[in-house]
């Protein structure tokens, strides 16, 4: 039982901490979604193509597959959080 304690006392801490930050990046996360496929974001990336960016900038918002693999990502998430909070009131 020590060990189950140590182990459920563990698991909760890291998902309370992993909790926050994700909590912490939602505006960020919404920001992305309306900046992905918006009029700025296609002059910036016709911007980017047309060399007008410094060769050192990041840009990885720019490329297609990182915005929308984080979006995605992020409404799977959602998700799976919703149905193990789901089942866990089920099993109450």
């Amino acid at each position: 039982m020590e060990h189950h304690l140590d182990r459920a006392s563990q698991a909760v801490m890291q998902l309370s901490a992993a909790l926050d930050l994700y909590v912490a990046a939602q505006q960020a996360i919404r920001e992305l979604d309306a900046y992905y496929g918006s009029d700025e974001w296609k002059q910036d990336y016709a911007d980017d193509e047309a060399g007008l960016f410094p060769s050192d900038l990041k840009r990885g918002v720019l490329s297609e597959d990182g915005i929308w693999n984080v979006l995605d990502d992020s409404r799977a998430l959602n998700i799976r959080m919703l149905e193990v909070v789901t089942e866990m009131l089920k099993q109450k």
